[in-house]
């Protein structure tokens, strides 16, 4: 039983972790919007979002969201009015942001995410009307396409049939190495770009057979390759972005861009490679972070 029909307060946590897409195709023709997102594959972080939210009955109903970023958060605030519902009392949820947003790291689908765990949790929702509330505020609300089916699990991802279970599916494997990160140009907002027919077009015809080629060999080589052939056939990046990844690969690194950002991902496939990646990084005065993938998906936690 949640807090509803509880006269004391109660407090709630978790952790939505943040993502890397490699290579993508938009889904978006279902009727049922919950079996809509997208296909593709990318790669589960370390670091994401986290909530604290404090659930006090009685009263009337009021919502409160403050976040480390400031200003308002629309997609979370959606998925904890959806979540309430007509219930009497106040929620105050509190989202810290361990990435930086507008840069490709998925981190609207995982504040929404995460304040649909925590907010359940306090509510006595099930996880299944949880992530559902929060996989749809996300894709009507412009944040992404999948990035909630993507991040309920760890590690490397390939999201064979679009949108959230039953409806979709996503395999989650094991990924041997770091990734390296780091931006080459400010935010880039998403919304305008996954409601442009056009460039929905541009982004299914540079996914071309790539997809399917991941479901046929779902290995990290294979991942990371597709996402570099994806990244140059969209050719999506400024010239920043561009030089970077040029300049990259020919250190023996994998290299593509985050979709969607201004960011690039690299990984090495041993120390020899690793070394020169961070010459390659530093000579471009780029500043750049190894982050681990995660082995798990989203969760409730403690309260820190």
């Amino acid at each position: 039983m949640g807090a509803v029909g509880r006269s004391s307060a109660r407090t709630s946590a978790s952790f939505a972790p943040g993502h890397l897409t490699g290579v993508f195709r938009p889904a978006l023709d279902a009727r049922d919007p919950r079996a809509r997102g997208s296909l593709g594959a990318g790669l589960v972080l370390s670091l994401g979002a986290r909530a604290a939210a404090r659930w006090s009955p009685g009263g009337a109903r009021r919502i409160r969201i403050a976040s480390d970023l400031g200003g308002s958060l629309p997609i979370s605030e959606e998925v904890a009015r959806r979540l309430v519902g007509g219930e009497r009392g106040t929620l105050e949820l509190f989202l810290a942001h361990e990435l930086p947003v507008g840069r490709g790291f998925g981190m609207s689908a995982a504040g929404a995410l995460a304040t649909a765990l925590a907010t359940g949790d306090l509510l006595g929702r099930n996880r299944k009307e949880s992530i559902a509330t929060a996989h749809l505020a996300d894709l009507f609300g412009g944040g992404g396409l999948g990035g909630v089916a993507a991040i309920l699990g760890g590690g490397f991802e390939v999201r064979s049939r679009a949108g959230i279970s039953p409806w979709g599916a996503v395999d989650h494997r094991p990924f041997p190495f770091p990734v390296w990160v780091a931006s080459a140009g400010g935010p880039m907002p998403s919304f305008p770009l996954l409601t442009d027919p056009g460039f929905l077009t541009r982004v299914s015809r540079a996914a071309r057979d790539g997809i399917e080629a991941l479901e046929r060999s779902p290995t990290p080589a294979n991942f990371l390759s597709r996402s570099e052939e994806f990244t140059d056939r969209l050719a999506l990046g400024p010239a920043p972005v561009r030089r970077l990844l040029r300049k990259l690969r020919t250190q023996g690194a994998w290299a593509a861009q985050a979709m969607l950002g201004r960011t690039v991902f690299a990984v090495a496939p041993n120390s020899a490679v690793r070394r020169r990646l961070v010459n390659a990084f530093d000579s471009a005065g780029v500043h750049a972070v190894e982050l681990g993938v995660s082995r798990l998906g989203a969760r409730r936690t403690r309260l820190r």
